[in-house]
């Protein structure tokens, strides 16, 4: 990996980290959000879920422009919505103006979540393409643990949730300014007939001679890349939806939005507890994304994918029975089931399911394939955000979590019938390889 392409990566991946505090941080500012609201379960379950309707727009409006004006530019878009939306926030006077500014932060979210692992993916070589574009997922966990920490810290003071939403406007201006320096990937401009531009970058990227590299992008490259359907388009967006509903209907965003909140349900009763607790969870949750770095190129997409659905649900189980029953020991299961989870999903769901996106399109309009993949996800991500204080509420936590249980083993069943193993084949070499997925 050469000095170039781990630069390039890394300030990419600053957008991960930015949708990764704004989906952290709400989670620590529901708390006092309700205290100066009063809002109703409902009035939580859409302030919450609230970002992903607004993430829906951004992946739309996404498959118009990654293709039409880069990825470079497209990120830099989104880098602006962050920082706007992140000072809306700050100075929202009632519930609505509230809902409607994390609204505007969610458009970013949508953008950056699919415009960054393309970028990561088509910058990288196939020997590193995993490891490359799990950089997205590794920092949206320090995103995540990055907003537990400051939930934790602001907990004490006055206006607290405006300053935890405020704060997210940093790392906005930081991949805002990073990206301006930065190039187009090789691929995109070899699709704008940029080819003697696209070879600098592709031997400043790998270091050696891109001739052959560049054969193989042309050799998947048409002059229409507008997205035209076909008997052969429907495995790869029947994989690409449904690894979106995998990772999201399983319950991570629930746990990710709620921590706080569950651990308050079973037992921690006091504000800066639950939180600081919480810091523990983003913890873990940062340093096991690496272990999914470490081993998605050298085990493969699927076996990752099973151990972690596996102690998923041995994770979900014993957290939905926390909530049937007493005891001062309870919390501490609770505590435990939590961590379980969020090792599990870190390991193999977490980056595996962006991964996967990323490599089962065909490169003509990758682009806009990964963005209606990413609606589902964002639409799923809604539901699922918006339900669960209602169910909660309605039905208990022994209910709500064993349903999360079950799509977990209804998952396995998918990906052992449907995803295929995409380790170590270039992004050509899979169009070729699996024709009814290219």
């Amino acid at each position: 990996m050469t000095k170039y392409l781990l630069i390039s990566a890394i300030i990419a991946a600053t957008g991960g980290f930015l949708n990764g505090y704004d989906t952290g941080v709400i989670s620590g500012a529901i708390l006092f959000i309700e205290k100066s609201f009063q809002i109703t379960p409902a009035q939580l379950g859409l302030l919450v879920s609230s970002i992903s309707f607004g993430a829906v727009i951004g992946a739309f409006l996404n498959g118009f422009i990654v293709d039409r004006i880069g990825r470079k530019k497209t990120i830099l878009l989104s880098a602006l919505f962050f920082f706007v939306g992140s000072i809306l926030c700050f100075l929202s006077k009632n519930i609505n103006m509230l809902i409607f500014s994390r609204v505007f932060t969610g458009i970013a979210v949508g953008v950056v979540s699919f415009a960054v692992p393309l970028y990561l993916s088509e910058i990288s070589a196939k020997e590193n393409r995993g490891k490359i574009v799990s950089f997205f997922q590794v920092a949206i966990t320090l995103g995540i643990l990055g907003a537990y920490f400051t939930n934790y810290c602001l907990s004490g003071f006055n206006n607290n949730w405006r300053y935890m939403l405020l704060f997210g406007a940093v790392p906005a201006l930081i991949l805002l300014l990073g990206f301006l320096f930065q190039k187009d990937t090789p691929r995109w401009l070899i699709l704008k007939n940029r080819k003697e531009e696209a070879a600098k970058i592709l031997e400043k990227l790998h270091n050696k001679s891109s001739k052959d590299e560049i054969k193989e992008i042309e050799a998947t490259v048409q002059n229409n890349n507008r997205i035209k359907f076909s008997k052969n388009l429907i495995k790869p967006f029947v994989i690409g939806i449904g690894m979106m509903f995998v990772q999201i209907c399983t319950g991570i965003n629930a746990i990710i939005y709620f921590t706080p909140t569950i651990f308050k349900h079973v037992g921690f009763h006091s504000d800066s507890s639950a939180l600081f607790i919480t810091i523990f969870i983003g913890i873990i949750n940062f340093l096991m994304t690496f272990v999914a770095v470490a081993f998605v190129d050298k085990l493969g997409r699927k076996p990752l994918l099973y151990i972690g659905l596996s102690g998923m649900i041995m994770s979900l189980t014993v957290l939905s029975l926390s909530f049937n029953h007493n005891g001062e020991f309870i919390k501490y299961f609770a505590v435990g089931a939590c961590c379980i989870y969020i090792i599990s999903f870190s390991m193999s769901l977490g980056p595996i399911a962006l991964l996967l996106i990323s490599e089962v399109f065909p490169l003509r309009f990758r682009g806009q394939a990964m963005s209606i993949a990413i609606i589902f996800n964002f639409i799923f991500n809604f539901i699922t955000t918006g339900l669960f204080p209602i169910f909660m509420d309605k039905f208990g936590g022994l209910i709500t979590f064993n349903i999360f249980n079950l799509i977990c083993i209804l998952s396995i069943i998918f990906i052992f019938t449907t995803v295929p193993e995409t380790k170590g084949i270039s992004l050509e070499e899979l169009e070729k390889k699996y024709p009814t997925i290219g």
